[in-house]
């Protein structure tokens, strides 16, 4: 019985052994399933003298030879994306410190523009300083103002043509200041005459410049200007500068800009495709600038000589002083028959201008010359420099005097006709008769003592462009600066064939 009893124990015991196994082999293998590579390899081992073992040791050889391959693949990935970020690290601040050598390489540039527009300046200066004729246009073969080299920069003295040019045609050299009409002193219909202008400008520009207490020409006061923002108050004085018509009220941009909206006299190709980029232009191939291509406030003619002599005023020959003066200038210049001349000019009715006593007193064209910068108008501010003024604002001054404006067109026809500059005022007597002489001739003169140096100017490979223009006055003798204005801010000024040998220089180096 005792030994029945212990073989039961024994088998029971044996029982609970195989249902272990059995259960730890089930375990196992399902730990297999997330276990690692090395760690798969060490459990079927172990797992292969077991019960159970041999018929998945297949499936846990597989396992500890697939789990290492997928490992790898995953390492290699994230080097792979390390390696791209690095990459793109290096070329980001490659391309920067590229873009800051540009941009530093561009500053150079512009710095060497700079200075060779103050270089420029200090060359105009010295070119008016030492000009042949004082009171003249300098000839322009006396002078570079084309692609003049400074260093390793360029400038250019950016001028005016003809209109027997093409308008995309860019001219250069010093312009005449006196060859505009003078706001400050041109009358209401003249300003009428300009291109664009409207009566209700006109006529501000005329309130704009008389006091307070005169407004003779109807236009709005500061009362108008108080409900504008920001609120300002009428000048009531004379224009500084021709910026100020910024400031009169109905001075809109299209009738200041026109279609020039850099102010360069050429018409670029912005300039001539309508309504695809501004400015709002006609299409037609031809420039039509705003009124600030025809005035200017800086025209004035001296009351003495560049040696200090007093000039005379032909409008006060009345006076025995006067006259005085006038036969001693005639004598020592050498004209002929100085009695005669002074009996024609002194008789009734007064003479009202430089023009009349030429025509009056009959002397010849070489003789007048002679003497023409000894002898000024009654006026001096806001005279028309008759030999470099345009057809438009010549009419301005044949609108004002009251006759026909197409005399303009015949003055300008005649000038263009001459092998060379005009200097004198004598030629005028060729192309009008002595009533519209005696009529326009107070606003006439052949003189002009302000100029304009418009002066663009790049850095070494046509870099830095930069632009600055000047306002020069010689009615002291030494050239001196009125007014000067930075420019760049609007743009490529040069025209497109100063543009392209810019580009074929650089390529070629």
């Amino acid at each position: 019985m005792k030994l029945r009893v212990a073989r039961c124990e024994q088998m029971r015991a044996g029982l609970r052994i195989k249902l272990s196994v059995a259960q730890i082999s089930n375990l196992l293998f399902r730990r297999l399933s997330t276990c690692q590579g090395p760690q798969c390899s060490q459990i079927a081992e172990t797992l292969r003298g077991l019960p159970f073992g041999n018929r998945r040791y297949c499936m846990l050889k597989k396992c500890a030879t697939a789990r290492p391959a997928r490992q790898d693949g995953s390492v290699l990935i994230i080097v792979l994306w390390i390696a791209f970020g690095l990459v793109s690290l290096a070329l980001y601040f490659a391309h920067s410190m590229s873009f800051e050598l540009r941009a530093a390489d561009n500053r150079v540039a512009g710095v060497e523009a700079e200075e060779a527009i103050a270089g420029a300046a200090r060359y105009v200066s010295n070119v008016l300083a030492y000009a042949q004729s004082p009171g003249t246009l300098p000839d322009t073969n006396t002078y570079r103002f084309a692609a003049v080299p400074v260093g390793d920069a360029t400038f250019w003295l950016i001028g005016r043509g003809d209109d027997q040019n093409p308008p995309t045609t860019a001219h250069f050299g010093l312009m005449d200041e006196a060859s505009k009409l003078n706001l400050n002193t041109a009358t209401t219909n003249m300003l009428l005459a300009l291109p664009r202008m409207t009566p209700e400008l006109a006529a501000n520009i005329i309130s704009w410049r008389s006091s307070s207490n005169s407004n003779p020409s109807g236009g709005v006061g500061s009362e108008t200007y108080m409900r504008l923002n920001p609120p300002y108050l009428c000048k009531n004085a004379p224009f500084e500068t021709v910026d100020e018509l910024r400031l009169v009220y109905g001075a809109y941009l299209d009738i200041l800009y026109g279609e020039d909206v850099n102010l360069n006299g050429v018409l670029d190709p912005n300039e001539n495709d309508g309504d695809v980029s501004p400015p709002s232009d006609d299409q037609n191939g031809r420039l039509d600038p705003g009124i600030l291509e025809y005035v200017t406030v800086y025209s004035h003619e001296p009351s003495t000589t560049t040696n200090g002599t007093a000039r005379v005023n032909v409008g006060d020959l009345g006076n025995p002083a006067q006259a005085t003066q006038l036969r001693s200038l005639l004598q020592n210049a050498g004209v002929a028959n100085p009695n005669l001349i002074l009996a024609r000019t002194t008789t009734p009715p007064a003479v009202t201008s430089v023009l009349e006593f030429y025509i009056r007193s009959g002397m010849s064209a070489d003789d007048f010359a002679k003497i023409e910068v000894g002898v000024r108008n009654p006026n001096a501010d806001g005279l028309v420099n008759v030999n470099t003024a345009s057809a438009s604002v010549l009419a301005c001054i044949f609108a004002g005097a009251g006759v026909d404006t197409n005399q303009a067109v015949s003055l300008v026809a005649y000038r263009q006709s001459q092998t060379g500059p005009l200097t004198s005022l004598a030629w005028v007597k060729d192309v009008l008769d002595p009533g519209t002489a005696r009529q326009v001739g107070r606003w006439l003169t052949g003189k002009t003592y302000q100029f304009t140096a418009d002066i663009a100017a790049v850095g070494h490979y046509g870099r830095g462009y930069r632009r600055v223009k000047y306002i020069f006055d010689t009615s002291d003798g030494t050239p001196k600066v009125l007014y000067r204005q930075d420019l760049t801010h609007m743009g490529w000024a040069l025209g497109k064939q100063a543009r392209d040998t810019l580009f074929l220089a650089k390529a070629i180096r």
